[in-house]
């Protein structure tokens, strides 16, 4: 375990949160989040919505045009051609335009929010991804030096045995714990490999280096978490969206209100009878009449208004208790990542008397054994607890939207 000793005050140095330790560059972070399906169609989802507003604010009543052509005979008077035309459209009562164009602002404000909502949860899933495959080498990292460690060990205790100062019982143990660590050590490096195919595979436009970055140092200024926290409620997307759509819903309800009374339509029309002979144009004018189909409707609309409301609440609520666990977790995570450095170092300084009581003859290589392996779960405890809390900062600045989601 030499080697993996210089790592503690090596971390030390690591830079500053702010610096963006260990993530991948954020330009190829963007790249990869516009790539991402789920991005893509939530972007045509707002296209989608846009064109529909316009729709919305145009009409829902089209131009109709009707008419008619026959040929009249009359006895004893000829043959005369007749025509008519009709030129109608429905003209919307008063504050249905208004409310037209309100649900589809609101519409657009709500698809738009939920793509950038879409991109907030890409961004989570990459991170997943990419502390998955950053913990998986560390700990690889750490297996492999087990297994140098080992193979050292075993040379020694051979040497020993060659000069009669050791029985050969010593080297088979230390064989077998070298047999123990290379299976670890191949499983490590097995679940590392597919964790970068799984970060690949689900971004496959982002640049991954040809091995993973060290997992620096967890280190955050006081306060910080607790301002991140507050950001994640304040950059809500999904409550932003929820809100947006709870308003389209309760000014579709006013429109259903509104619709109770049904639109009318007014137009010209035009004729000529007898070949000509009567000529004449007018105003038509024609109103339906609505029943109790009209009344229902409006009902609905009202409680599924009150419906959204609740909904958007519910957002909130989820949004808060986002906020709060991120907040909790960050903190337990970077104390677990404290407390096995701790651990850690006062492991390392066991494994040192115990080598050099190896060496003088007075610790068995049993008990060195043990040591050594006690110092190698400390090792893979210490790198799983700092990605633990490096990956739950990294969550908190995401859902603050502190991180790749500047908007």
């Amino acid at each position: 375990m030499k080697r993996l000793a210089l790592i503690l005050p090596l971390l030390a140095l690591a830079a500053p949160l702010a610096a963006e330790p260990g993530l991948p560059n954020e330009e190829q972070v963007s790249i990869a989040l516009d790539a991402y399906p789920a991005v893509e169609a939530a972007q045509q989802r707002v296209s989608a919505a846009r064109s529909s507003a316009r729709a919305r604010a145009a009409s829902p009543h089209d131009f109709t045009v009707t008419g008619s052509y026959t040929r009249r005979s009359i006895d004893f008077e000829g043959d005369f051609d007749e025509f008519d035309a009709e030129l109608m459209r429905g003209v919307r009562l008063p504050g249905k335009a208004r409310l037209d164009r309100e649900i589809g602002t609101h519409l657009v404000d709500a698809a738009e929010n939920m793509a950038e909502d879409t991109r907030h949860q890409a961004a989570l899933v990459l991170a997943q991804h990419w502390w998955d495959w950053l913990a998986a080498s560390a700990a690889a990292q750490v297996d492999q030096q087990a297994v140098d460690n080992y193979q050292r060990a075993l040379a020694a205790v051979r040497r020993r045995v060659e000069l009669g100062d050791a029985a050969p019982l010593d080297a088979d143990q230390a064989e077998a714990a070298l047999g123990a660590a290379r299976v670890r050590a191949a499983q490590s490096l097995g679940e590392a490999n597919l964790a970068r195919t799984r970060l690949a595979t689900h971004f496959p436009a982002l640049a991954l280096p040809a091995q993973a970055p060290e997992i620096p140092v967890p280190e955050v200024v006081t306060g910080e978490l607790e301002r991140l926290s507050g950001l994640v409620v304040m950059n809500s997307h999904e409550i932003a969206a929820a809100e947006a759509q709870s308003r389209a819903v309760d000014a579709a309800a006013q429109r259903a209100r509104l619709d109770r009374v049904a639109d009318p339509s007014i137009g010209v029309r035009v004729f000529s009878e007898r070949g000509g002979a009567e000529t004449g144009a007018g105003l038509v004018f024609s109103m339906p009449f609505g029943g109790s189909r009209r009344g229902a409707l409006a009902d609905q609309a009202t409680a599924e208004a009150d419906a959204a409301m609740a909904d958007a609440r519910m957002a909130r609520f989820a949004v808060q208790e986002t906020s709060a666990a991120d907040l909790a977790q960050a903190q337990f995570r970077i104390e677990s990542w404290q407390r096995a450095r701790e651990g850690l170092r006062a492991q390392m300084a066991v494994l040192t008397r115990m080598r050099r009581g190896h060496e003088l003859g007075e610790i068995d290589l049993a008990d060195l054994l043990l040591a050594e392996r006690m110092t190698h779960e400390a090792f893979s405890l210490e790198v799983s607890a700092r990605a633990e809390a490096q990956r739950a900062i990294t969550q908190l600045r995401i859902d603050s939207h502190q991180l790749w989601l500047a908007d």
